[in-house]
């Protein structure tokens, strides 16, 4: 098949403007063109998130509950048990999943919990699973520890555009993000990294998200695109829902901009119709967060996404199947 869709790093706001204010269907079939270049179409990854230490965060995130600096209730945790860990992975793998993601809640790891860190990459490999981690930021030794671990992904989200980022985020800098991107692509782990929709940024802003990560050095490999899903007692616990159409759009525009990275339909799933999913699905997204909870949120549980996927003709990626034509 001719190669359309080429791979770019030097998109401008102007093209990538124009792309997403087209007619939808113009934008839906443009979007499903370069997704079939590159993907099967009917195949969907999953992946499992696991909350490997909860609350007592130091950042303000405006969107998390599990910020120690928005009032949330919610009770820190110590780092918990790597066998506990291993036995959540077991369990995932058993369900279809294929990559077992780690989220820990703090703004860096400690240096004592790196050991723990590196057996819960060394267990869940040896199961033969793809692993992924979100710690927040890193030293370069400690990227080297967990790349040789074996870890394959390092998420760590971007959130929003760099206009927009201060009013999200004041603990941080948008620039630390890319640094820790850069460092982990650096050294050889994948990078996972999207945003977040639905926290009071406008359209520019979710373009100029985007390209942000479509004119890195590489693109990420995996593109998580979160609703956001207000929590209690924090800054954005009452903001507007995202429109489905406007969403749809994002996924549609990071497709079309990113060509070959997995698009994850990530938190937010538990609010939207099964239209508007199989919408995404049909504008590009090809993976999902499989189980009932996404660290301190609801998610939809395996049965529901079994009875949707039986509904639409998909089918989930095996281990070490990619999707990729």
């Amino acid at each position: 098949m001719t190669d359309a869709s080429p791979i770019r790093h030097d998109w401008t706001r102007a093209e990538a403007q124009a792309i997403f204010d087209q007619p939808f269907n113009d934008l839906l079939f443009q979007a499903q063109t370069v997704h079939r270049q590159h993907f099967d179409p009917n195949k969907v990854q999953r992946s499992r998130l696991s909350n490997i230490k909860t609350g007592g965060c130091a950042e303000d995130c405006a969107y998390c509950s599990q910020s120690a600096r928005n009032g949330s209730h919610l009770p820190a945790s110590k780092l918990i048990e790597v066998e506990r860990v291993l036995s959540e992975a077991r369990r995932a793998k058993e369900q279809g999943s294929t990559r077992f993601c780690m989220g820990a809640a703090w703004r860096s790891p400690k240096e004592r919990d790196m050991d723990q860190l590196v057996a819960m990459v060394e267990g869940v490999r040896a199961m033969g699973m793809e692993t992924c981690m979100t710690l927040g930021m890193l030293e370069d030794d400690q990227v080297i520890r967990l790349k040789g671990a074996g870890l394959d992904y390092y998420n760590h989200n971007i959130d929003t555009s760099e206009r927009y980022y201060p009013e999200v985020i004041t603990t941080r800098t948008f620039a630390d993000r890319i640094d820790t991107l850069n460092r982990v692509r650096e050294a050889g782990i994948k990078v996972c990294s999207g945003g977040i929709l639905g926290m009071g940024e406008t359209e520019m802003d979710r373009i100029d998200m985007l390209l942000a990560l479509a004119n890195l050095e590489e693109h990420p490999d995996s593109v998580p695109i979160n609703q956001l899903m207000p929590m209690p007692d924090t800054p954005l616990a009452d903001a507007e829902p995202v429109d489905g159409i406007d969403f749809v759009r994002v996924i549609a525009l990071a497709r079309v901009l990113m060509p070959k990275a997995h698009l994850r339909l990530s938190a937010g799933r538990t609010s939207m119709s099964e239209e508007t999913q199989a919408l995404c699905f049909f504008a590009g997204a090809n993976s999902i967060f499989s189980g009932d909870v996404l660290l301190t949120a609801e998610n939809p549980g395996e049965d529901r996404d079994s009875v949707l996927f039986g509904r639409l003709g998909l089918e989930p990626m095996e281990l070490g199947e990619t999707g990729a034509r």
